[in-house]
């Protein structure tokens, strides 16, 4: 799948992926809605509105409020890229998303996650 095509799918579409990925190992929606909005900058409220809106998963995290300035320190790989060898900045971020709910549904604890 090309970089453009995952920044055009619905956000609505890839949250599900997202919640049932962590739901399968015990952890909950509300856990990955905390992630997401430590990530983001985004409100509980600003995130619903975003599903409600179907925003392509690319521009939620081009208008994302303010993305957290420790997610630089999110490191090791998905789906077998190393993250700091990917270029394209927006897949950057989207990668990062996703390391963090693999390491949700992982079992690591919130604290280490949102790197505390």
């Amino acid at each position: 799948m090309t970089n453009e095509k995952v920044y055009a799918m619905p956000f609505s579409k890839v949250y599900p992926l997202l919640t049932v990925k962590a739901q399968r190992k015990g952890r909950t929606r509300e856990e990955v809605d905390q992630i997401i909005c430590w990530l983001t900058g985004y409100s509980q409220a600003d995130l619903a509105q975003k599903l409600a809106e179907d925003t392509p998963y690319g521009r939620f995290f081009l208008e994302a409020p303010c993305l957290n300035p420790s997610r630089r320190r999110i490191t090791g790989s998905v789906c077998g890229v190393k993250l700091d060898s990917i270029e394209d900045p927006l897949m950057l971020e989207i990668r990062y998303l996703d390391k963090l709910i693999d390491e949700l549904a992982k079992g690591k604890a919130m604290e280490k996650i949102l790197r505390k």
